[in-house]
């Protein structure tokens, strides 16, 4: 099973770790037992409404065919129909149409072209979905959870703004378009990430409470999205990643710190959030938290071997900038054989954890880890 130690650490005195950001997963030592094997302008002084070209607005679409990824492994609670395909391009174009709606184009001009620009650029939405998916696994209701799921992906968007600026990633793709910096410069890009994470709070309170959503779980998930992107999540993983560039001896317990917090730590705050906007009881919170620690850490393997087997084409960013940067990856540590069987462990902990509830609920979930473990981009 997925699980954490709570009480190791390798950087940080266990005080200074959050309970809801514990360091590590600790679940290598099963590797040694693992085998080797449009954009359309109305009115230019009013909103923008952005057509999404087909191959970034839908780019989940052309990946959703492989057999194990719409069925899963062939179980019991698998049977079930269920198009994922469908679920996931009608999802999002919700989360699409909402962020559209939500960061209209108005004074400063140039700011909120930055951000869209970013923010509209496509993108599988998988964060966004899983939040929504959890809300309704525990009872709730989509429009509970899509600001929730909006300020998530507008976070994602100013860590993408951020982490391809020349100071951090230096890079000149994303999405399949130049970056932001690219396109609107250094300074402007920064901006437009700052204003997005600030935004992100702000939609969250002011349009959740909207919907109806009782005030203490508004408060409750603002706190749970405040630790996954601060000091104790996201900032913290990317700073042990830029201190880890060119050392040799990056161990995979340091390895698993910075993608636990760099990556997992939003997805597990997407799906946090969904469930507690959801009004879902602790243990179904814990569950499913459980649940979204190893997809969270899943996503990062499986970006790790996409690096170094795809093109940037195929990508839609740039194709082994990691090995460049002589970054230390899964496959770079384990090799690409046992990084693809520590996948699979990760999918499989990660699924258990849905094991009790019922799998028509559950079935949108149970995809999203199957897409996530089978992507190709």
């Amino acid at each position: 099973m997925c699980s954490l130690n709570l009480n190791t650490s390798f950087l940080f005195h266990p005080a200074t770790i959050s309970r809801s950001r514990s360091p590590t997963f600790h679940l290598f030592h099963t590797l040694t037992k693992l085998p080797i094997s449009s954009i359309t302008t109305k009115n230019p002084h009013k909103k923008v409404n952005r057509r999404f070209y087909p191959s970034q607005s839908f780019s989940v679409s052309a990946v959703l065919t492989n057999e194990d990824v719409l069925k899963g492994e062939n179980t019991e609670r698998d049977k079930p129909a269920f198009n994922f395909k469908s679920y996931m391009v009608n999802r999002a174009n919700n989360v699409n149409q909402a962020l559209d709606d939500a960061v209209s184009l108005r004074e400063p001009l140039k700011i909120h072209e930055a951000m869209r620009y970013s923010l509209l650029a496509g993108g599988k939405r998988v964060r966004p979905v899983l939040c929504l998916a959890a809300c309704e696994l525990v009872g709730g209701t989509e429009p509970m959870a899509m600001p929730a799921a909006c300020a998530i992906e507008m976070i994602h968007t100013m860590s993408l703004i951020h982490d391809d600026l020349p100071c951090m990633d230096n890079d000149d793709l994303r999405r399949g378009m130049p970056t932001n910096h690219k396109v609107f410069g250094e300074d402007v890009a920064v901006l437009a990430g700052d204003a997005l994470l600030s935004f992100a709070f702000e939609h969250l309170a002011v349009d959740t409470a909207k919907a109806g959503v009782p005030p203490a779980r508004i408060v409750r998930a603002l706190g749970e999205l405040s630790k996954a992107i601060g000091a104790e999540g996201l900032v913290a993983g990317q700073v042990v990643d830029i201190a880890s560039e060119g050392i040799a001896d990056v161990g995979l317990e340091k390895l698993e710190f910075i993608h636990v917090h760099k990556t997992a730590a939003l997805l597990e705050g997407a799906v946090v959030l969904g469930a507690i906007l959801g009004g879902g009881s602790e243990d179904e919170v814990e569950r499913l938290r459980k649940f979204a620690r190893c997809i969270g850490l899943l996503f990062q393997v499986v970006d790790d071997i996409l690096d170094v087997t795809k093109s940037s084409q195929e990508l839609g960013k740039t194709a082994g900038k990691d090995l460049v940067a002589d970054k230390v990856t899964y496959p770079k540590l384990l090799g690409l054989e046992k990084s693809r069987d520590f996948a699979e462990e990760l999918n499989k902990d990660a699924q258990a954890q849905l094991s009790a509830f019922d799998p028509h609920k559950a079935a949108p979930l149970i995809a999203l880890a199957n897409y996530i473990a089978f992507r190709q981009n």
